[in-house]
Formats: structure tokens, sequence, C-alpha cells
């Protein structure tokens, strides 16, 4: 038994991670002596309707189906997508059957945190923005968290475990738990151990709301740290009473008045993209956590289309496989793959397995998603409307 509520990763490979109707489905087949070739197509709507969504979590469904006896085509990851297949699989049905579960997991969650972390950088696209939520999952997928808001233009992440993992340095200020510590009135204290404790190379940014007036903390605490300062973070932007787009705009003319220009103002607690439009010109920096990692998951369906080559499909959804393109005017289109695409349209479907080998070996990079997820949404004028 796992020390802790974790299915670890050899569960998810080989095929345990999976829901009991596919494991009495492979038990059906194999009496049936029956294992047909089929083309399944991983899906969220059937035509577009308007609503993009960005695809993420493909690097994971890749190293899934790696090595089974099946082709993949997808989606590079970042695009932006509405209706129409995100990911196509072609093999012998009982190669991958029991492998839906965990597919579908890996795609649906990322491309829902994905899509609301772009839904933050559009609302705020010259901030600088990162990723505060890991405490609100499960710590075994708080780096699933994290790459996610990077793929939606986040500029970094808190959980130190995530960055090990994805090879990028965790960012942070300090909790209010440390001001705590030290005891009521004793602000100045706490920022100064924050100051000789941590490393040289990490920015000074002192929280300044824990128990006073948030310009009477700031104050006392460039006061306190002087040219060292360089930022400060107030955290009580969901429960603060008051108008805070004010108590931003009063932090700011007070810092500036006494020499502190140079001194950022960031906020973070309960922010969504409402939130950073209203304050995106007043405030340097914003810490985004629940809007991000409670993101409703993208609902996706893996659908089997075609059967030894006839087109086939459950009701309700649409037979035969597909290909999806961007149209010139930023759109997406959908129509069959084996019939050309739209005059002028680039069809986003890419090869990255073919016989179990992995044949696109940049399936899972970080930077090319994000760069496709901001490009994709300057071209579909992703937020324009919000």
């Amino acid at each position: 038994m796992s020390e802790f509520d974790i299915v670890d990763a050899a569960a998810i490979r080989d095929g345990r991670a999976t829901d009991a109707y596919f494991e009495r489905t492979e038990a059906a087949l194999e009496a049936a002596d029956r294992n047909p070739r089929v083309v399944a197509e991983v899906t969220a709507d059937q035509f577009p309707d308007g609503e993009f969504e960005v695809f993420a979590g493909l690097g994971d469904a890749v190293e899934l189906l790696a090595g089974r006896d099946v082709d993949v085509d997808a989606v590079p990851e970042g695009h932006l997508f509405d209706g129409g297949p995100v990911m196509r699989i072609e093999g012998p049905y009982l190669a991958f059957a029991r492998l839906e579960t965990s597919l579908l997991g890996f795609v649906s969650h990322a491309s829902g945190m994905a899509t609301a972390a772009l839904d933050c950088r559009v609302a705020a696209p010259e901030s600088q923005i990162l990723s505060f939520g890991a405490r609100h999952v499960h710590p075994a997928i708080a780096a699933a968290v994290e790459r996610s808001a990077l793929v939606g233009g986040f500029d970094g992440f808190s959980h130190v475990a995530a960055g090990e993992l994805l090879g990028r340095e965790a960012s942070g200020t300090m909790p209010h738990a440390l001001a705590i510590c030290f005891g009521r009135g004793e602000q100045e204290a706490a920022w100064r151990a924050y100051d000789e404790g941590v490393p040289a190379d990490a920015p000074r940014i002192a929280l300044c709301d824990t128990y006073s007036d948030e310009v009477d903390e700031v104050l006392r605490a460039a006061e306190t740290l002087g040219d060292d300062l360089d930022g400060v973070r107030l955290d009580t932007t969901g429960s603060r009473r008051g108008d805070f787009r004010h108590i931003v705009r009063e932090v700011r003319w007070e810092l500036d008045v006494r020499g502190h220009g140079d001194v950022d103002v960031y906020a973070s607690g309960g922010l969504g993209p409402a939130d950073l439009r209203e304050l995106r010109d007043v405030v340097d920096g914003f810490g985004v956590g629940g809007y991000v990692s409670n993101a409703d998951p993208v609902d996706f369906a893996l659908d089997i289309v075609e059967v030894d080559g006839e087109p086939a499909a459950k009701r309700g959804k649409l037979s035969g496989a597909k290909s999806v393109y961007r149209t010139a005017d930023g759109g997406h289109a959908v129509g069959l793959a084996d019939r050309s695409g739209p005059a002028g349209a680039e069809s986003l479907m890419e090869p990255v397995i073919r016989g179990g080998e992995v044949v696109d070996g940049d399936a899972g990079d970080l930077s090319a998603a994000a760069e496709r997820a901001l490009a994709d949404a300057e071209a579909a004028e992703y937020g324009s409307d919000r």
C-alpha cells in the first residue's frame, strides 16, 4: 500500500490506473478472439463554437502511449482548439484500451488549468504573474499545476519540488506566518530576518498586511530595508474591506513621495482575470492560485471513429478520422482527414508516434508550448471579449 493516497507511475504506465469496465472490455474481446484495428479521437466538442481552450498535457500522453502498437497524431501542445480532435490514435484496440482513463486525465486537467492561466495572462499582458495554486491540490500533481500555468503564459511558480521536476527555479516571498512568529508590532524584526536569512539573489519582497494598515506596513518595510527592498506584497485582496484598487494607489503614492519609486507592488489572494484587469495599471505583479489550480478540466472523451477502415461512431459523435485547422483569420476548422482543408488554412495535427516509436521529440517542450499559446491567443484575439 502506498504511504500516501497516490497512484504511482508504474500503475499508470501498465494500465492499472483504469476504470474497471476497460478490464472487462478486454476480457470480453479476448474471449471473443476479437481485436479490431480502430481509429480513436480525443475530442471535447464536435464542431467549433467560438469557445477556444488551450491544449496541454501532451507530453504525459505521449509518454503513456510510447512503446505501444499505435500511431498517434496530435495538435502540438499550447495550440488553442475549438471543436474536433486534439489527438488521434490508430492501432489494435487492445493495444491502448485500458489506457483511456489515464490518457484523458492527463490532457483534461492540464488543458483546463492552462486555459485558466491564459485567461489571466491576456487580462494582464504586461504584468509578472506567478502561480501560487499548488496548495489547493493533491501534492502528487503539483508539478502538473505549475507546468500548466507556464503553458498558459505565467512567468513562474512557487512549488519547490515542481521546480526540481520541471527544471525551473521556484519563486516566492514570505508568508504571514513569518511575521506572526515574531509577534504583533515586531514586523520589522521579521523583515530583517528575511533579509538576513534568504539567499542574496532572492528578491527582497516584504509582505505588508499582517497586522496593520497596508500603507503603514509598507512604509515601515521601506524604512527597515531601505535600498535593499525590491517590492512589497499585499495579500488580502479577496478579504480586505474597502476599495482595494484605491489602497494600492495610496501605497504607490506614499512610496513615490518618499523616494521609493523603484519598489514594486505585488498583489495576491483569491485573484482572477477580472481582478487582474482592474489592477494591472497600478500593480507590478500578481500571484494567482485557485483560479488556475481549481479550474474545471476540459471535458475530453476518447471515441472510436473507425473500425477496420470503416467509419463508425456512437450516437451523437461524428464518424471518420478528422483533422483540424487554423484558418487565416485565426479561426478553427474541422474536416475529414482524407480531404483537403479550408483554403489557406494550416493543418494542426502532427505525427508524434509511429508504430510505438516517438517521432516528435519536442512533444513535451514547455517553452515551445507557451510560445504557441501566446501566438494563438493573439491570432484568435483570445480574451478580447472578456
